[in-house]
């Protein structure tokens, strides 16, 4: 299963922000969108990632104080990316070697999408699922030897 196809589910519904862009506001479409992460794009280009994470750790440096912060200066800089053709098994060890919960899918410098380790955890689960059914089918059409009556020596 490729990146792709959890996009092709999921829908391309992009939620960004610009690294000028207060924090707070950030943080206030994060919670009216329900989201837990933000892309952070600058004329164009992808320049950073805004998670939950790096607002957690924005507060706690800071007093549980947001203060006039912009996204610049909490977002991290050097987020891990994929394409539409990276294998979804690359994608989980790659955010699993980083603790990474979002990833943002780039094609050509372009933005495609964002694929949370949700998207990940539950493709597996649906792979699974579908195989199990599969399996179950093949074992309940398991083809039968026929009897011919004789005895097999022994």
């Amino acid at each position: 299963m490729k990146v792709s196809d959890i996009l092709r589910v999921k829908g391309n519904t992009l939620y960004t922000v610009t690294p000028d862009e207060p924090l707070a506001q950030a943080v206030q479409t994060m919670a009216e969108k329900d989201i837990g992460s933000l892309v952070v794009m600058e004329h164009g280009d992808l320049v950073g990632m805004l998670t939950f994470r790096e607002v957690i750790g924005h507060l706690s440096r800071h007093g549980g104080s947001l203060g006039t912060t912009l996204v610049r200066t909490a977002m991290d800089d050097a987020p891990l990316t994929c394409t539409l053709e990276t294998d979804m098994d690359e994608v989980r060890r790659m955010m699993l070697g980083r603790h990474a919960r979002y990833m943002p899918v780039m094609e050509n410098r372009m933005l495609m999408g964002v694929v949370s380790f949700y998207d990940v955890a539950k493709a597996v689960v649906d792979g699974q699922n579908f195989e199990n059914k599969l399996l179950k089918a093949y074992i309940r059409d398991w083809p039968q030897e026929e009897s011919s009556g004789q005895q097999q020596p022994g």
